[in-house]
């Protein structure tokens, strides 16, 4: 079985301990993964120390190469990342080849904002004062950055954080997630044949107690995370001084209101709910549907449900594979259960077969219980009638979480509403909350952080503007 090893200075490195990668469908080890002890990853960080004067210095043309030579790799090996990504995470095999797709387009779309994110120039005259005086302002990079990232994504959500940081002239130490090791250093043998120098880019697997040390290392000048609330916010409390941007996902809610189109919306928020197995930050989890269309929006949904393929992800049909692991399946299990005690109607699904739960659709789902309050991140979704298109809204914003929510209505004036009170991070009109562009500025509120990815936005929480301001009255 092959041992992975991990990537510093520009070096393949062997540790002393591993991890095995395991198929969450079959529950085979696929590999064994080396995973760093302290001694390493500090190595990693000196490295990424080292290499910032360097990266700093890379022309914008040096920056553009390597990450159009980065989107080309991953273009060249899409079926091998595709395959890597179903086999470590479960993810549906079309889904897993979309995301690898997606990859490609987030490294190309950094190599075109590398020619537009350098700063501008500002008028100093608005005073009379400041008459003959220009200021120059210059987005500069902030040094070593510590990117931490969760399995569901395993690539592109890697490469959110990877590709801005290339672009913005900053090395990366990238501690992936156990789950999802592999594509990661996939990632990395491709940086490396794209001309990635030494140092600038460290790929570097490790437990937990180890990969802390990136939070409070004054050498790390950002740390980029997502995943789960509690241990982001922890993070942010110790980080000392970096900066720090924070994805920690979400309960999406969805308003469906009696003008929408039913036919359009059911099938497309049945995809939202359900596709990954609901392990999508943005992944659809409750739907308000205005009441005089409720019955008939519940018919198409849960038929569409019941429709959905379910089981190997590696068939090409499936669209409901395995969660993440038996952990993970235990919990949504459970909240199922729950939701089924405190008087809400499971109207599909709800069993389990190993790690593959179906897709579960419940109603009469109280605000309290774990599967209206809480994320899921599983096939489960609730419905709720409402009576007016306020209340509905109202009844989104009733979370801790704000990262996005869909809005289906033909009605301008609801659409202004919703865009003026809901307190999220995007509002979707006409399409399920689990829509992302690549170059959108995605993040969101409340409890599921602060910051921006997207590129151009990415690029700006990395570098910080510097000012010079010039007398030419002399």
């Amino acid at each position: 079985m092959k041992s992975h090893k991990l990537l510093i200075d520009g070096s393949w490195r062997t540790a002393r301990e591993t991890i095995p990668d395991v198929n969450p469908f079959t529950g085979r080890t696929i590999a064994r993964v080396c995973v760093a002890d302290d001694s390493l990853m500090d190595e990693a960080v000196e490295a990424a120390e080292k290499a910032a004067a360097s990266a700093r210095k890379l022309s914008a043309h040096e920056r553009r190469q390597i990450l159009q030579g980065i989107a080309a790799g991953i273009g060249k090996r899409r079926e091998e990342i595709a395959r890597t990504i179903t086999a470590e995470s479960g993810k549906p095999i079309a889904f897993a080849r979309a995301e690898a797709d997606r990859s490609a387009l987030t490294f190309t779309l950094a190599a075109e904002e590398v020619g537009r994110s350098g700063g501008e120039v500002i008028p100093l005259d608005i005073t009379g004062a400041a008459k003959g005086y220009i200021g120059i302002v210059r987005q500069v990079p902030l040094g070593p950055i510590a990117a931490i990232s969760p399995f569901n994504f395993p690539i592109n959500l890697v490469a959110h954080k990877v590709a801005p940081a290339i672009a913005a002239g900053n090395t990366v130490v990238l501690k992936p997630p156990s789950q999802t090791p592999m594509t990661a250093l996939l990632l990395g043998e491709i940086a490396e044949k794209a001309g990635v120098p030494a140092g600038l880019l460290n790929v570097v697997p490790a437990p937990v107690t180890v990969a802390d040390r990136l939070v409070t290392d004054p050498r790390i000048k950002m740390l980029t995370f997502t995943g789960s609330p509690a241990v982001g916010w922890d993070m942010k409390t110790r980080a000392g001084k970096k900066k720090v941007t924070l994805e920690l996902g979400g309960n999406a809610g969805a308003i469906v209101h009696d003008d929408a189109n039913l036919d359009w919306a059911a099938p497309r928020l049945a995809l939202g709910a359900f596709a990954n197995a609901g392990q999508v930050c943005i992944s659809v989890q409750r739907i308000y549907v205005q009441e005089r269309v409720y019955d008939a929006f519940l018919k198409k949904f849960v038929a569409h449900a019941k429709k959905i393929a379910v089981g190997d992800p590696m068939d090409e049909k499936t669209v409901v594979g395995p969660l993440i692991d038996s952990k993970a399946a235990d919990r949504v299990e459970a909240w199922i259960a729950e939701a089924r005690s405190a008087g809400a109607k499971v109207l599909a699904g709800g069993r389990r077969k190993g790690n593959v739960i179906e897709p579960t659709v419940i109603s009469d789902a109280a605000r309290e219980i774990k599967v209206s309050c809480l994320e899921v991140f599983g096939p489960v979704v609730t419905l709720t009638a409402y009576g007016t298109f306020e209340e509905a809204v109202a009844a989104v914003d009733d979370s801790i979480y704000g990262l996005q929510a869909g809005v289906f209505t033909r009605d301008i004036g609801r659409i202004a509403y919703a865009f003026d009170h809901l307190e999220v991070g995007g509002v979707i009109v006409n399409d399920y909350p689990m829509f992302r562009v690549d170059n959108m500025p995605y993040g969101g509120v409340k409890d599921s952080g602060f910051g921006r990815e997207g590129l151009r936005y990415a690029i700006q929480e990395m570098t910080e503007p510097r000012l010079l301001v010039i007398n030419q009255n002399v």
